[in-house]
């Protein structure tokens, strides 16, 4: 068999020097060209990064960020376990003869570790530094990504069972077997998983929403979609941590889609102000008419609907057009004075409860009073 070329070098270099082993100065040719070779890669790739990041695409600098380390690792693991051979061939050992299978186990972990970074860099980009229409929906960037990376590392045990001489056949109908008796012992986490997948499918809220149900306390805003729960972050700023079978069992509403909010008050005026409630009611519906944060393409209702114990009652119907709470609620106040400056401008006044106390006059008093002492 020809001799390689780092055989034929090391021959040469231990005629040179006798107090070396050949073996010896082939491990070190081995190991020194490993080492610069690593060293030459992670200035190459440092500069490569440095270019990628100063353009506009994005995809370059991901690729290099998701291969960096795997590479350089790999290269070690792939130099060093080469490096052993020489000594192999002089001297047995059970580590020496395991070196080709620790580099086949070795370069498979260390792809897979380099795309599930991949994965990850490329969620991360989806999610928070694309432009304009680029960016992607983060609950499916997440799912995605998820199932990507689950993907990547069964697959990658599976070509390591391979490699230590396990079936991977028998390995599957063990597990489909299994999977029976772990599918009625864990029902609850499939329940959740499914769950989880439902909500990734149906897409009833995302991260970043706010949600109710009117079924079980659960009010706040989501943060966090998992496989088993989902944590919310309710408005006590407290995390809320629900299994995700129970959104398959339950209503949910997302206030976060609303396309208005809306006011619906109720306003009542004094009996003794009965001949203006007319007019005040046709002022009020012109002012929500020109009113500039109200949504004209929507109902707008003002209408006397109640006779009530000490007060005339007219209700106003309107939808804003903001859904931020906080506007909105300025909205509303900035409609509901402009209520009571109206009601005020017409000579009226809003209504507070009372009571009105008829007294008998004294003469039918005394004749009452008298029948009561005839009677005892």
């Amino acid at each position: 068999m020809q001799e390689t070329a780092v055989n034929e070098y090391a021959a040469e270099l231990s005629t040179v020097f006798p107090q070396f082993d050949q073996w010896m100065i082939e491990t070190f040719i081995i190991t020194l060209m490993t080492f610069s070779l690593a060293l030459v890669v992670k200035i190459a790739l440092k500069r490569v990064l440095q270019k990628a990041e100063s353009t506009k695409v994005i995809w370059d600098d991901v690729l290099i960020l998701a291969i960096k380390q795997p590479l350089n690792i790999g290269i070690l693991l792939v130099g060093l376990t080469l490096a052993t051979e020489p000594y192999s061939r002089v001297s047995d050992s059970v580590f020496l003869d395991a070196a080709p299978l620790i580099r086949e186990l070795g370069v498979v972990l260390l792809l897979s570790w380099f795309l599930v970074r991949l994965v990850k860099q490329v969620e991360f980009r989806l999610v928070y530094e694309a432009r304009g229409d680029q960016r992607v929906d983060k609950t499916s960037a997440m799912a995605i990504g998820r199932l990507l990376r689950i993907s990547v590392i069964v697959s990658s045990a599976l070509i390591v069972l391979q490699s230590l001489g396990y079936s991977v056949s028998g390995v599957l109908a063990f597990g489909g077997i299994g999977g029976i008796a772990v599918g009625f012992a864990a029902k609850d986490l499939l329940a959740n998983f499914f769950g989880g997948l439902m909500i990734y499918l149906d897409r009833p809220f995302k991260v970043g929403d706010w949600i109710r149900s009117p079924d079980k306390e659960i009010e706040g805003v989501v943060e966090d979609i998992g496989w088993r729960q989902t944590r919310i972050r309710t408005f006590e700023k407290r995390p809320l941590y629900v299994p995700n079978a129970t959104f398959t069992q339950i209503s949910v509403e997302n206030p976060s889609r609303m396309t208005n909010r809306r006011i619906y008050e109720t306003i009542g005026v004094r009996y003794d102000d009965a001949s203006v409630v007319g007019e005040v009611i046709t002022s009020v519906h012109s002012m929500l008419e020109s009113h500039q944060d109200i949504d004209h393409n929507e109902v707008i209702i003002v209408n006397f609907n109640e006779f009530a114990e000490s007060s005339l009652n007219f209700f106003v119907y309107a939808y804003t057009k903001t859904t931020d709470w906080v506007t909105y609620h300025k909205v509303k106040q900035d409609v509901l004075l402009s209520v009571l400056n109206i009601i005020a401008a017409h000579g009226a006044q809003c209504a507070f409860p009372t009571r009105s106390v008829h007294l008998e006059s004294a003469p039918i008093l005394e004749r009452q009073t008298e029948k009561l002492n005839r009677s005892e």
